[in-house]
């Protein structure tokens, strides 16, 4: 989904698999295992949302902001297309928490799209500006548009911070 510019008091509300580029006020809610993804210019006051579900797409073509891969190539290419430079992108991402302590290892969701979302980035050449990532609580996003990127972080137990 990619709306364009739009209004500033406009809110969207990025879904799970869903993205969203423009200049109005983005918001992914309960991100557990899950990652909220912006990538933002740092210039022009755009940016874009993707609400990261899972690591790899495996090739897969749907949905392309489900998956860490093909999120941040897809934000990317909708940021360029909208007059973006790439070397004045940086991201910032929330989520990835441990959701079920029970489970470990390979089985750590959570861990694993924070690692795919960094290497996507990497592999893109887009610095990784902030983070609140990982711990066992899920959280809310809200991206308020505007050079600095500002991001806004609701945890479940009612903490509150920027990045």
């Amino acid at each position: 989904m990619s709306p364009g510019p739009g209004k500033d008091d406009e809110m969207v509300i990025v879904g799970i698999g869903d993205f969203c580029v423009g200049k109005m006020q983005m918001s992914s809610i309960g991100l557990g295992s899950c990652i909220g993804l912006v990538i933002f210019d740092k210039d022009k006051g755009i940016g874009g949302m993707a609400h990261v579900m899972l690591p790899d797409s495996q090739g897969r073509g749907e949905r392309p902001g489900k998956f860490a891969d093909t999120a941040v190539e897809a934000l990317t290419r909708e940021l360029v297309k909208s007059g973006s430079r790439q070397g004045s992108l940086v991201a910032k991402i929330a989520g990835g928490a441990a959701m079920f302590k029970t489970f470990s290892g390979n089985l750590n969701i959570g861990e694993r799209n924070i690692e795919a979302v960094k290497a996507a980035l990497k592999l893109h050449n887009i610095p990784l500006a902030g983070e609140d990532t990982r711990g066992v609580t899920g959280r809310t996003m809200v991206y308020i548009p505007g050079n600095s990127g500002k991001i806004s972080i609701k945890t479940a137990d009612g903490t509150r911070k920027e990045i």
